[in-house]
């Protein structure tokens, strides 16, 4: 059912000093910073030959992921992200095996333009999931 990881996201408190560790220090290509309102987020997308690695900051008050930067003061690794074909039929797949969607299970837009939607972390080896439409 999953395909190929598309990225790997980080949280963390400061994404330009981010940017710039995988810029300055390691040498990759980074984007312009996004806001993403619509997630509570900024991102940063580092492109690598084999996949992404997507750094969040909070955007705003209220971001969704102030707690875990309130139980990971430096930041971390939060979500993997992995691409499936057909986001309602993977959906409706993991739903009937007993997996939960997290929000309304309405696939929202991610920061590429395609629908998303995220599967609670304790279904998944405590490893929140990320489902991006191919």
């Amino acid at each position: 059912m999953i395909g190929r990881l598309n990225h790997v996201a980080m949280a963390v408190r400061d994404i330009a000093a981010a940017a710039d560790v995988y810029r300055k220090v390691l040498g990759a290509q980074v984007s312009a910073p996004v806001a993403q309102p619509a997630h509570g987020v900024t991102t940063v997308f580092i492109t690598l030959p084999n996949t992404k690695i997507e750094l969040i900051e909070p955007l705003g008050a209220g971001s969704p992921i102030e707690k875990f930067l309130a139980r990971n003061p430096d930041g971390g690794i939060h979500h993997v992200c992995y691409e499936v074909d057909d986001i309602l039929a993977a959906r409706e797949r993991l739903v009937a095996l007993g997996a939960r969607v997290l929000g309304d299970a309405t696939p929202k837009m991610g920061a590429h333009g395609k629908p998303v939607l995220f599967l609670h972390p304790k279904d998944f080896l405590g490893t929140l999931v990320e489902l991006e439409q191919a």
